[in-house]
């Protein structure tokens, strides 16, 4: 787990009270009857991965853990909540003297995860894991979503650089600086964020606007003055006023001029507007016959992995993206509907007893019991093929053929054999200490890449992926079969 202490991480905010304010309302009410000491269990999953994809990338999990590590309450937090007049004396009493003392386990950052996994679990006292639902959801919810989008459109450059551009487009200063962190896990090179080259040394990218082409008598002028100044990494910004007539032809003359003669290679141009499939074509052939095949062309301007698939598809000669808005924003699908559920609780001897949520809706669902997280990854090919959620302490023993089915469509069944399996989820916190390793954020994003290509192609694609198996043993599934079974009973429906 990355638990980098960062500046940006440790700038002195009090993020407390950052939390949906029935928490303390239910918290209040837990002490007040009798619940103070009663363990919970709670899993944080999602039922949808965004833009109809295949699967998510998990992130966030370094703010998460440095919000937990930070969690007290200060003398102004409990004079606020003594104002509302809400809670009682005992209740902040015990917020005064608070001590996070919860286990959290938590899948890697940098894992590909789908729908209906406990991401994370929390077990603790249950006002404890009820506090700390907001800010959790909050953290992976963000992170995954962004790196989600990420992925998805570094894959659809196929091997050219992503830059992430998005900071001034962002849902805030925290979401420009976490959504650059979020990117970069998923695969882009590097942000246009410089506090993120500071704090997590994500490179930071970035050359000309517009307003300095603006600034100067000519663009020639402003060509020249910026070659001069940076002759080692010129990337010359060339739609302005236009990029075929004058542009490209000037950015060639200030290459001759400026660049070679100090002793360097041009870096490359960039297109902000336009046909850009059609102007690359035209840029690149230009560039060639004047003695520039080595000089890049990068691309911006609203992109998304849509418009760059359909870009390359039709020859656009672009090496390098700038994505910005529909990046950091995840549009069109900015929500990663990630919930926090209750899944168990302990009596008083200890025994863990199953809780389960009912609906009409059958994905809202729960899978009740505290439980464990399994990849199996097929042995010759190194991909995944399918995850099973166990019983806690459950092993899936590889060396013998395993079954699996799918939960709600019992009949569908496979064995697999020649298999490893491999439980997905770390604990990072025991009894409220940290146990979370320090790993640097470039190598949550190799790891990211690495997990990735362990997936199917029919699984990564982005119109109607296949379906990723994700499974429960035969004890689990008995479990939530017998919890449903029971509450039909009780309430006075038919069994099915």
């Amino acid at each position: 787990m990355n638990v980098q202490g960062t500046g940006y991480e440790n700038v002195q905010r009090n993020l407390t009270l950052l939390t949906d304010f029935y928490e303390l309302t239910m918290a209040n009410g837990y002490l007040a009857n009798g619940y103070r000491d009663t363990i919970a269990y709670f899993d944080m999953f999602f039922r949808k991965v965004p833009n109809e994809g295949g699967f998510a990338i998990m992130a966030g999990v370094q703010q998460l853990v440095e919000y937990v590590r930070n969690l007290s309450f200060t003398k102004e937090d409990l004079d606020y909540l003594r104002s509302t007049g809400i809670f009682n004396e005992a209740f902040l009493e015990y917020l005064r003297t608070f001590r996070f003392v919860c286990d959290i386990w938590c899948v890697p950052e940098g894992m590909p995860i789908f729908p209906g996994e406990p991401i994370v679990t929390v077990r603790g006292p249950v006002i404890q894991a009820q506090l700390i639902e907001t800010m959790l959801l909050l953290s992976i919810n963000h992170q995954s979503l962004i790196a989600t989008k990420a992925n998805r459109i570094v894959r659809a450059a196929e091997g050219r650089a992503v830059m992430e551009f998005g900071s001034r487009r962002a849902q805030g200063p925290d979401g420009a600086v976490y959504g650059a962190r979020a990117a970069y896990i998923g695969g882009c090179v590097g942000t246009a964020c410089t506090i993120c080259d500071r704090e997590y040394q994500i490179p930071a990218l970035g050359t000309m606007a517009h307003s300095w082409v603006q600034l100067f008598e000519s663009e020639l002028d402003a060509f020249r003055a910026y070659a001069r100044e940076y002759p080692s990494a010129c990337m010359l910004l060339v739609d302005t006023y236009n990029v075929l007539k004058s542009g490209v032809p000037n950015a060639i003359r200030i290459f001759n001029e400026e660049i070679l003669p100090r002793g360097f290679r041009p870096a490359g141009i960039r297109i902000d507007s336009g046909d850009i499939t059609y102007l690359s074509k035209k840029a690149r052939k230009m560039l060639d016959e004047a003695g520039f095949p080595d000089c890049k062309i990068c691309a911006s301007n609203s992109l998304d992995e849509y418009i760059i698939r359909d870009m390359l598809m039709q020859g656009a000669k672009v090496d390098s993206f700038g994505v910005g808005e529909r990046l950091i924003t995840a549009s069109p699908e900015p929500v990663f509907g990630g919930v926090y559920k209750l899944a168990a609780v302990e009596n008083a001897s200890g025994e863990v007893i199953p809780k389960i949520k009912i609906s009409e809706n059958v994905s809202k669902i729960t899978t009740p019991c505290f439980k464990g997280l399994w990849r199996l990854f097929d042995r010759d090919t190194g991909k995944a093929i399918a995850d099973v959620l166990t019983l806690h302490g459950e092993v899936i023993d590889d060396t013998k053929p395993y079954e699996i089915f799918d939960p709600e469509h019992i009949w569908k069944r496979k064995t697999v054999t020649n298999f490893k399996a491999v439980e997905l989820r770390e604990k990072i916190f025991e009894n409220g200490e940290c146990l979370a390793k320090e790993r640097p954020l470039k190598e949550i994003r190799e790891y990211c890449a690495q997990q990735v290509d362990t997936l199917w192609d029919e699984v990564t694609r982005f119109e109607n992926p296949h379906q990723y198996y994700v499974d429960l043993s035969p004890a689990l599934w008995e479990v939530k079969n017998r919890l449903l079974q029971e509450n039909n009973r009780s309430s006075g429906e038919k069994s099915v």
